[in-house]
């Protein structure tokens, strides 16, 4: 004797009903775990921001290649990125969203086994080229980092690292700021590159932060 249509039909449901349990909570897993990992990378980020620029700013996490990929969209002109599991130490950056073509494009050549000099000098030609867009104007970067630096999940917070601060200037020169081209001990501003479309202002505080 067969068994009855009906209860062949609940079993299949019954399977059915299991098996979409299984699926929704196997992607409400995964969906939890990339929102957690997404805010601490977040966190991560904006930790080198000030704090009144911090909930405004649009934020960048590492895909596994090395290539960027945006976490959270902004409402203001800083832009900060995590930091890259793939290099030592620590260090993440916020910057005014007029260096993040030439800050994007310096990531993309040392992907490809390129030197922190001879990204300089390959971006440059980039520039002057008209290829790749560098700021008119000044523009900060703040750079959180330190070989023992750490991020804390539990209190969301980085712990041990120190801060710098660099403000692009294009062309200026240590006549026009009034600033040497050394600093004259912990904590005093001096300018780099002097008179060169990279000229930057360095600001290293004493006490690292």
């Amino acid at each position: 004797m067969g068994v009855p249509l009906s209860i062949n039909l609940n079993l299949a449901m019954t399977r059915f009903l299991s098996v979409a349990t299984l699926v929704a909570l196997l992607f409400s897993t995964s969906a939890c775990a990339q929102n957690a990992a997404d805010t601490h990378a977040i966190n991560q980020a904006v930790s080198a921001a000030p704090d009144d620029m911090k909930e405004g700013a649009k934020v960048l996490a590492y895909n596994d290649n090395g290539t960027y990929r945006t976490i959270r969209e902004g409402t203001n002109d800083l832009v900060c990125t995590a930091d890259d599991p793939a290099r030592d130490g620590f260090e993440t950056a916020c910057f005014q969203a007029d260096l993040e073509a030439y800050i994007t494009r310096g990531r993309e050549l040392r992907a490809e086994g390129m030197n922190g000099q001879e990204t300089v000098t390959q971006r440059g030609e980039e520039i002057a080229s008209g290829v790749l867009s560098f700021t008119e104007g000044p523009a900060t970067q703040y750079i959180r980092y330190g070989e023992e630096a750490s991020y804390d999940e539990a209190s969301g917070e980085v712990m041990n690292s120190s801060l710098r601060y660099v403000i692009y200037s294009p062309y200026a020169t240590a006549e026009s700021t009034g600033l040497s081209t050394q600093p004259m001990g912990p904590g005093a501003p001096w300018i780099m590159d002097s008179g060169g479309w990279r000229a930057h202002i360095m600001i290293i505080p004493a006490s690292g932060n």
